[in-house]
């Protein structure tokens, strides 16, 4: 080790000068503008986080009752009756109005089920073939009975059914998605 360093006397220190005015001055004006930089940039990321967020924040609307049409309609029923429906979805920025077909039916019981056309295969427009009494998909030959159950095809469920309602005489149907090439139903929109 250096002796030098444990001698009080043999070390010396070198006095500090002060800073000179100019090197304040730089400094300073590097520390304003590095905070107004900081100030600028955040302000200006504001609006892109909020932009960025709103879609996860704000909440979609809560798919509303659409009418099928009068329960008088329905009373005497000897096939599924196809009926078109207006459903309207809100999804961060974007209202849409859609068109969607309906097959109100009744089943074992007697009792109004409506069931959605889409296939639970792949999603396809499943039609009610009036000769041979079942629901026939275009797509790959799923068959279902007049109320909606599985008879053959690569369907691994039934047709799904909607929720449904009665007010003022009104038949009204809750139209909701639900997710493909699944044996159970799982509502995803």
């Amino acid at each position: 080790m250096c002796d030098c360093a444990s001698d009080p006397e043999n070390a010396t220190q070198k006095p500090t000068a002060p800073r000179s005015f100019p090197d304040n001055r730089r400094s300073f004006l590097g520390a304003l503008l590095g905070v107004g930089s900081v100030f600028v940039g955040a302000l200006l990321s504001v609006p892109l986080i909020r932009f960025a967020l709103f879609p996860l924040l704000r909440r979609t609307t809560e798919v509303k009752s659409s009418p099928v049409g009068a329960m008088n309609e329905f009373s005497a029923l000897t096939e599924p009756a196809m009926r078109n429906v207006q459903i309207e979805f809100v999804d961060g920025w974007r209202k849409t109005i859609s068109e969607r077909a309906v097959y109100v039916t009744t089943d074992k019981d007697g009792h109004l089920r409506v069931l959605t056309s889409v296939c639970p295969h792949l999603g396809c427009t499943v039609p009610w073939n009036k000769e041979k009494s079942q629901f026939i998909c275009p797509c790959h030959g799923a068959t279902f009975t007049k109320d909606g159950a599985r008879i053959s095809g690569p369907s691994l469920r039934g047709m799904d059914t909607l929720e449904s309602s009665v007010q003022d005489g009104q038949l009204l149907v809750r139209f909701q998605y639900f997710r493909q090439l699944v044996s159970d139903k799982e509502v995803i929109g």
